[in-house]
């Protein structure tokens, strides 16, 4: 019976003796699971791919344009975001009444109110009721922190 010889991929194998872990799970120095590991000298494929456009990137953005100028609709839109970003939504300041020292749901009621009356839009009454309602957690957070330091203090 003949030995069958080993395959392409497997010629560079190199067999370890030794365990490559200790009991914790941890590599033991010395030993590794990929012992030939990547050649030194030899460069990621982000760094490959990042010198080629340092060397191409005009000719690339030149050709970009160009098509953006004869009409590509695509190339526009590649050319024109990254000249100038989409445009985010920002809202207007309002004023409203809003009794701060009013109980929260008093405080959500004046904000559905306000809107209600026109004085804010419902994008800015959301925001709003949002901002309310993680301030209540926050101070719920603050209450309970006192109560268990309280407890604590009674425990001691």
């Amino acid at each position: 019976m003949t030995t069958a010889e080993q395959p392409e991929w497997l010629k560079n194998h190199v067999a370890q003796s030794g365990p490559l872990q200790d009991g914790r799970g941890k590599f033991v120095p010395g030993f590794s699971g990929n012992p030939t590991g990547r050649p030194k000298g030899s460069k990621a494929k982000k760094t490959l791919v990042a010198q080629e456009f340092e060397k191409e990137g005009s000719a690339v953005a030149a050709v970009v344009i160009e098509k953006a100028k004869g009409g590509d609709m695509t190339a526009a839109n590649l050319v024109l975001q990254r000249i100038s970003p989409p445009l985010k939504t920002r809202a207007e300041k309002v004023r409203f009444e809003l009794d701060a020292h009013a109980p929260l749901t008093q405080q959500a009621r004046q904000v559905l109110t306000a809107m209600a009356m026109g004085e804010i839009d419902p994008d800015t009454a959301q925001v709003v009721i949002n901002c309310i309602s993680a301030f209540a957690g926050l101070r719920q957070v603050d209450e309970l922190d006192a109560r268990l330091a309280e407890l604590e203090r009674r425990a001691a």
